[in-house]
């Protein structure tokens, strides 16, 4: 209760002081005061000493990009206690590279935390093989936390020596998917909802109308979590000198394993305490017993290093151009809002990447459940025009399903980690009417109309048979498109992908199977392959889109000071529970398609 009361007095007082920020220093002294504040904390940058170690937090979470923040959520941030760090998937894959080939960096640390970051198991992955590139140089990795978490464990598994405080834990004990279900609660408030869906496995209605998974909507999430499961015990296998069987009887039989019982199980090598921890540090970077600490600098810190950050571009000399444009966030119509993707926004941004002569190819990356049916079209469009004219690469992160397959299926390749949740070939509407709750509290309305169907996007009463009808065939309509332009653009039969399609979601591996990916590979792998479509040979440099990110959230990271300690005191279970509904009814607010009808993954499929 104390978080939750903290987020909301922080998110008021950032609302007043953004419009009395505005008010006092007018428009003009506002960009003065920032300028002022930028010269002020400009330096030279970051140094490495010799013989430093690599200090990599799991608190910080590994984005495509870096989160947009309104001005009210930047003002928040900036008055909140708690510091997060966030990092680019390519930038820490890039930092972990450049740290691999320089001889001042004699290792790793990968550092518990108390707050581990909520990075997706395929981003996890890619940074995982860049652990692992580091690990093959000769340098020296070591992981030290209190509590594991299976995420945390699925990285630091890849050290030369993994340790766990004597009463600390580690969570083994498989996956997991809770959805929330909503049904009774609108019901309670008066809140109607019709649906339309096509698909048995679009299970996306299912919150709105039921109250536990359909028997198919659990078979699809069953199959995806085992094939998630399956990767993540495959990779771990391979260092820890143990079999997936073995580690499945561990996840089976015990869980959670405290200090001794994980050293027994072979999962950590050593039980310590963190000052036994840090005693190895000063040796390998060759300090005194008595020093405070060892020779370090942080990922965040190192990727900053000119030298380091001129690597993210390749060839920054060279005039060829490979854009690399993110999509990240739920489909919206219209522009963005933070956190989605407005199909007016990003149709515009590619369509004049389209018309750069200087861009050779593009990389589209794509990290969304899906949304708005009109929207992913227009995209796929677009994406379909440049396929035309210059090669186009889709590189799938997280998740790319639904909306996120429509928007990918024209590129020229088709690129997905092994646990990538993508598919979902599949279209629902969803309709909600408040008829109930203003008649319990004395709201009517009345209605003139010419036109049977005139007030059909009325929300004041639930829709008639004629109208689900009408809504139906359109829902109808919009499915048999999708499932032929997938079998125009991936080269199967229509009657293959209806028997794929029915909204259901799979695995990147078994979506490679199937014809829907063209090859396993994180987005570093698909520029590579951009430029091979291109023929750019070695002269070619990456742009990364959309360039504008955030100005507020970097002006209130400069009034709040520098980032240092990025662990934060984790939340209640209120608070956990809360900000859970408050992603539910984000993903409500993005739903602003026309005609109600999406192309969206099962509501908010989170894996535990």
């Amino acid at each position: 209760m104390k978080d939750f009361l903290k987020y909301t007095f922080a998110s008021l007082i950032g609302n007043i002081l953004g419009i009395t920020l505005i008010i006092g220093f007018g428009f003009g002294g506002l960009i003065f005061f920032v300028v002022s504040i930028a010269s002020k904390t400009k330096d030279v940058g970051p140094q490495v000493q010799d013989k430093s170690i690599l200090v990599f937090d799991l608190a910080t979470n590994i984005t495509d990009t870096r989160p947009i923040s309104s001005t009210g959520e930047a003002l928040q941030e900036a008055l909140s206690s708690d510091k997060t760090t966030t990092i680019t998937l390519r930038k820490a894959i890039n930092t972990l590279n450049a740290a691999a080939q320089d001889d001042k960096i004699i290792g790793i640390y990968i550092k518990g935390s108390n707050t581990p970051g909520v990075t997706g198991f395929a981003n996890l992955q890619e940074i995982r093989q860049a652990l692992q590139r580091f690990r093959e140089t000769g340098k020296t990795i070591i992981a030290y936390d209190l509590n594991w978490t299976e995420r945390e464990y699925y990285l630091s598994s890849v050290a030369d020596e993994i340790m766990i405080n004597p009463v600390g834990a580690i969570e083994f004990n498989g996956l997991s998917s809770e959805t929330m279900f909503l049904t009774s609660a609108l019901d309670k408030f008066g809140i109607g909802v019709q649906v339309t869906r096509v698909g048995k496995y679009k299970s996306a209605i299912e919150p709105f109308t039921l109250e536990k998974m359909s028997p198919e909507n659990r078979q699809q999430t069953i199959q995806l979590l085992q094939d998630i499961w399956g990767k993540y015990l495959q990779t771990i296998s391979t260092s820890r000198n143990l079999t997936t069987k073995q580690l499945q009887a561990i996840a089976d039989n015990q869980g959670i394993l405290i200090g001794n019982d994980a050293l027994n199980s072979k999962l950590v090598d050593r039980v310590a305490y963190y000052d036994e921890v840090l005693t190895k540090l000063k040796e390998l970077t060759g300090k005194e017993e008595d020093d405070k600490s060892f020779t370090q600098i942080s990922l965040n810190s190192y990727s900053k290093i000119p030298r380091v950050a001129q690597t993210l571009s390749k060839n920054f000399k060279s005039n060829n151009k490979i854009a690399v444009v993110y999509a990240e966030g739920e489909i919206v119509d219209g522009n963005s809002t933070p956190r989605s993707i407005g199909g007016e926004r990003l149709a515009k941004e590619l369509r004049q990447l389209r018309l750069n002569d200087k861009v050779k190819a593009v990389v589209l990356r794509v990290n969304s459940p899906g949304g708005s049916a009109s929207a992913s079209e227009v995209i796929a469009r677009e994406v379909k025009l440049i396929s035309k004219e210059k090669p186009v690469i889709v590189s799938m992160g997280n998740i790319a399903a639904s909306g996120g397959y429509w928007i990918s299926m024209n590129a020229d390749q088709i690129l997905a980690e092994a646990n990538t949740i993508t598919g979902s070939i599949g279209v629902f509407g969803v309709l909600f009417n408040i008829q109930q709750l203003a008649n319990e509290n004395g709201i009517t309305w009345d209605v003139v109309k010419i036109g049977k169907f005139a007030d059909l996007n009325t929300t004041s009463r639930p829709k008639t048979e004629d109208e689900l009808v009408l809504i139906q065939k359109m829902v109808d309509s919009i499915y048999e498109r999708f499932i032929t332009n997938v079998a125009t653009a991936r080269n199967l039969a229509p009657e293959k992908v209806e028997e794929i399609a029915q909204g259901r979601v799979w695995s990147g591996a078994n979506a490679q199977k199937l014809g829907l990916v063209d090859q396993i590979g994180g987005i570093e792998t698909a520029i590579k392959v951009a430029a091979e479509k291109a023929e750019l040979g070695d002269s070619w440099k990456v742009q990364e889109y959309p360039k504008s990110r955030s100005l507020e959230l970097r002006i209130f990271r400069s009034l709040s000071g520098v980032e240092v300690d990025i662990s934060t005191t984790p939340l209640d279970p209120l608070t956990t529970e809360f900000k859970k509904l408050q992603e539910e009814l984000a993903s409500l607010r993005a739903m602003n398609d026309p005609y109600g009808i999406y192309t969206r993954l099962p509501f908010n499929l989170r894996i535990d």
